[in-house]
């Protein structure tokens, strides 16, 4: 079934971080596999994406296909107060004018990770679905390689590697063979979302847009994102208590007691049809203690995972994707395949995680409301619609956060706290 039985990297889960870790990998000379548990696309959400993944579909060789997809084109978020109250757009533009990169799309998974699979073939992965990984084989503390179960009536079979990179999502196969502690950030939340066809949009560019609703309540939040077919993502979000412990009723109809909370919402699906049923998934925050050991590599919700507000979640693991790729890339080049050498890059990604987390601490302080900030910071417009887009590796966001954090002790929000290092610190010259 495998061409071989050692290669230089095995990624395991092909998602779009896994995707993108193999394709890159392979692109740079590397013999990868790449290994995914489901024998057929499945659906998931995670289905808008940010304008700053255009750099990763550059570097593994999807950015071709993205921009010749039927996927609907997204160039801006708005946001709607537990009033009804409609902020202006961010566009993504008034940052990037008369740039490509101004502009993603919001996707349907199931085609998005094939076509990102597909990609990772083209550039000289072996690919294999319906391959179950049973264990990452560690000798003296180092990864190096995987068993695995074909899933082809063939008995389990070991696969040497000299870099594991585990792109498993929240199963985090790695940190969970090596005990390995979780940083909770304390938002504990869950989704109950499904699609509606027929729903009302936008037009012109706005059609694409994103929409972030708050319920009357102002405990949760819908988000609303256009797809493709005259097909739209409806979900809701709220603390675990709110939303599923402390409710009487199955998810279905918890889902549309809170859309009776928001009339934009209620408004825009009015005309439309269910087309597929109501489903529910946690959404906690948190991070693993670290993402690299001698030989392995953890990306993606493997390592992290931030709300889904600002729909950071397949971008940060695309990043994190690329990112590993390149650096195991040079570790083999040094053979030097140490934790150290390959965890150099989680200062950098976690840096954007921090920014990311940071604004989304803002989004759920009740008393916090960014237009008002906005209005009387308004140099940090700018900055705010950097991190939207996803350009949180390299900027300095300190004054901005430090400018939230006296907001708040003023009376414009209670949840916001002082930036953490990893956001707040300017990167140092190399």
């Amino acid at each position: 079934m495998f061409a071989a039985s050692s290669y230089d990297v095995i990624v395991i889960g092909a998602g779009p971080g896994g995707s993108a870790a193999a394709a890159i990998a392979a692109r740079g000379g590397l013999r990868v596999l790449l290994l995914e548990r489901d024998a057929a696309p499945v659906f998931k959400i995670g289905e808008s994406l940010m304008p700053d993944t255009h750099g990763v579909f550059e570097k593994m060789g999807a950015l071709r296909a993205m921009q010749e997809s039927h996927f609907v084109e997204k160039h801006s978020v708005q946001f709607f107060t537990k009033t009804g109250k409609a902020s202006m757009p961010f566009y993504f533009e008034k940052e990037r004018p008369g740039d490509d990169s101004a502009r993603t799309w919001q996707v349907r998974r199931s085609e998005f990770d094939e076509l990102l699979m597909e990609t990772a073939t083209a550039q000289g992965a072996e690919v294999h679905r319906g391959v179950n990984v049973r264990d990452v084989r560690f000798e003296n503390d180092r990864a190096v390689g995987v068993r695995v179960s074909p899933g082809n009536g063939d008995g389990p079979a070991e696969l040497a590697s000299r870099v594991v990179i585990d792109a498993t999502g929240q199963s985090a196969l790695i940190a969970r063979r090596l005990d390995l502690g979780r940083v909770d950030y304390g938002l504990r939340h869950a989704s109950i979302y499904t699609h509606f066809r027929g729903a009302i949009r936008d037009g012109g560019k706005d059609e694409g847009a994103t929409l972030i609703l708050h319920t009357k309540s102002g405990e949760c939040w819908f988000w609303y994102i256009p797809l493709a077919g005259d097909v739209v993502s409806v979900g809701v979000v709220g603390p675990m208590d709110t939303l599923i412990r402390k409710r009487d009723g199955r998810p279905h109809e918890i889902f549309f007691e809170e859309v009776r909370n928001c009339a934009e919402i209620e408004r825009r699906i009015r005309p439309a049809r269910q087309c597929r049923p109501v489903s529910v998934m946690k959404d906690f925050s948190y991070r693993i203690e670290k993402m690299a050991g001698d030989g392995w590599i953890a990306i993606g919700d493997a390592f992290s995972f931030i709300d889904p507000v600002y729909s950071s979640g397949v971008f940060l693991a695309l990043k994190s994707g690329e990112m590993a790729a390149e650096t195991a890339i040079g570790a083999i080049a040094a053979d030097d395949l140490s934790g150290e050498r390959l965890g150099a890059f989680q200062p950098l990604l976690m840096r954007g995680v921090e920014a990311v987390r940071q604004l989304v601490n803002v989004f759920y302080d009740p008393h916090f409301s960014v237009g008002a900030f906005l209005r009387l910071y308004p140099q940090h417009q700018s900055k705010v619609t950097r991190i939207l887009i996803g350009d949180v590796f390299e900027l300095d966001f300190t004054s901005m956060f430090e400018d939230m954090a006296t907001f708040a002790a003023a009376g414009g929000g209670k949840a916001m706290r002082a930036p953490t290092a990893a956001a707040a610190q300017p990167l140092q010259a190399s």
